[in-house]
């Protein structure tokens, strides 16, 4: 692919991705209202999964191929991406108000899924083996723990309400609640199908731009591929926050930073063994300290709400991240 080629594809896709993340985000939103299910809801099941679609792909050819520095640096790049960047740009927008059972809950899922990451990246020293791996035998307890987050997710659904009382979108869910149930359907597979096509088009793009410049594989799948399988996420939760739809905004990170580990991870592990090539256990303590900045932001300023100058602070230590890498 020639240089015009990849900036072309770069601008293409990137227009792609927000017109999708945009009639994704109506449609979802519209299925909610309908059937009486949360934005929450919502956004840690339908949307997380097809935002975190990328990266299920991506990894499974990866392992297949033998290539499980694009693997796994893809899922731990886009889960530390998804937090300090996509949560610290959203709460930007507008600061997000989180809800005390999501506290306590879906965001310490976050945390174990990262913990258990590192701790499957200390398996050399552990195991006394050449290299960390995340064997076929650690994939199938990976998708065991992600069905029981499902099961989870869903039967709690039923206790909690759809929109909350003084709900700021309420007025747009009025708008949503009128779009036909064919329609909204249509919405969600056109706005998935934007934006992992245009997702897909952007990695392709992003990584022939970078071979061009000369960076190496793990380097881009901890960038590159990390950024262009993350901007699904990231312009789903931006076009959420701006309509006011906070819990699909949320929802979603949290969805597909779980997603990627449980579901991505234990399908691709189970395809093929996926050393940490080119993954440092730097990198896995970065997702964990990223995890858990993201419930101390959830406490600390104003009480269940990432406020403007935490968001702020996330996109620094993402800064910081990047830095890092490049200097390392």
């Amino acid at each position: 692919m020639s240089l015009f080629a990849s900036v072309f594809w770069l601008v293409a896709s990137l227009a792609l991705i927000l017109t999708g993340a945009n009639i994704l985000t109506d449609g979802a939103s519209a299925i909610a209202k309908r059937i009486g299910i949360s934005d929450l809801i919502i956004g840690l099941t339908v949307v997380a999964f097809g935002t975190s679609t990328p990266e299920l792909v991506i990894s499974i050819v990866a392992a297949a191929d033998g290539n499980s520095s694009i693997a796994v640096g893809n899922i731990v790049g886009s889960n530390i991406l998804n937090i300090l960047l996509i949560i610290g740009l959203t709460a930007l927008i507008k600061p997000i108000k989180i809800k005390k059972s999501i506290m306590t809950n879906e965001i310490p899922m976050v945390i174990l899924s990262s913990a258990i990451l590192l701790i499957l990246g200390y398996s050399a020293d552990l195991d006394r083996l050449a290299t960390a791996t995340i064997t076929r035998v650690d994939g199938l307890f990976l998708l065991i723990f992600f069905l029981l987050f499902m099961r989870y997710t869903f039967a709690s659904a039923s206790h909690r309400p759809a929109t909350p009382e003084h709900d700021p979108a309420e007025a747009d869910g009025q708008r949503l609640s009128h779009i036909s149930v064919l329609k909204s359907v249509v919405f969600v597979v056109a706005g998935l199908a934007a934006l992992i096509w245009g997702g897909d088009k952007f990695v392709d793009g992003a990584s022939a731009l970078a071979r061009h410049i000369g960076i190496s594989e793990a380097m881009i799948s901890l960038t590159i591929v990390a950024i262009g399988t993350s901007l699904p996420e990231l312009a789903a939760s931006v076009v959420a926050a701006m309509k006011n739809r906070p819990g699909l905004a949320i929802g979603n990170v949290i969805g597909s930073n779980i997603f990627n580990i449980l579901l991505v991870l234990g399908s691709a592990a189970t395809v093929a063994p996926l050393p940490f090539d080119g993954v440092t256990l730097a990198d896995l303590w970065t997702l964990v300290g990223a995890s858990m900045l993201f419930l101390v932001c959830g406490w600390v300023f104003d009480r269940r709400t990432i406020t403007r100058p935490e968001g702020a602070l996330m996109l620094v230590c993402y800064g910081g991240y990047m830095v890092w890498l490049i200097c390392h």
